[in-house]
């Protein structure tokens, strides 16, 4: 993970209502997104993801759309959008997503029960939103065969700790008065972890 590990040392942070916010080519394509970064990002996904089975890639719209394309492109699994607008088309499933910084409704379409679904997205920072979207697939009555993320900030809360699922990332990072550490290994991780929850 060359590249990525030196793009998020790069990549600038602003605050926003308190929460630094680590503006990164993967997550927001600002600044830009070269194509040999994306690359090693898809084919890490692709390396560690479960894929046997999976009938659909799921992520959210915006910023896991860009990853996912190139999975879906890379494995020929069909790809589902969750999107923040709402169509009402037949079996619309409504959510709502809250993360550090903002809250809004977003809606899944084409997921059905018992499909076997690959849930997709660029970072895990608070886990609001892989929290509401693994509650509506439950809800659907699909089957989550694996959550990957880009990226996980480990220095805050995070949702899915108390989930049943796991959420694999291909790098974990501290994102702490304007700059970015790399977690290298799971102790060193749950230190972290055990830190902010003092």
């Amino acid at each position: 993970m060359e590249q990525l590990e030196r793009s998020v040392h790069d990549a600038p942070i602003i605050e926003k209502d308190d929460y630094e916010y680590l503006v990164h080519p993967i997550s927001n394509c600002v600044p830009v997104l070269e194509p040999s970064l994306l690359r090693e990002v898809v084919t890490r996904i692709v390396r560690a993801a479960d894929l046997e089975n999976v009938d659909k890639i799921v992520t959210p719209a915006a910023m896991g759309i860009h990853i996912s394309t190139a999975v879906s492109l890379t494995t020929d699994i069909p790809l589902v959008v969750i999107r923040k607008r709402e169509y009402g088309l037949e079996g619309e499933v409504s959510l709502t997503q809250e993360t550090g910084y903002s809250k809004s409704e977003m809606y899944i379409n084409d997921v059905d029960e018992d499909d076997n679904v690959l849930l997709l997205d660029d970072m895990l920072s608070t886990g609001g939103t892989l929290r509401a979207i693994t509650e509506a697939l439950e809800s659907i009555g699909a089957n989550i065969v694996d959550i990957v993320v880009a990226m996980r900030k480990v220095d805050g809360g995070d949702a899915m700790v108390d989930s049943e699922y796991d959420v694999s990332s291909l790098l974990d990072i501290v994102v702490r008065d304007g700059e970015v550490t790399v977690i290298r290994d799971e102790e060193e991780r749950q230190l972290v972890i055990e830190q902010f929850d003092e």
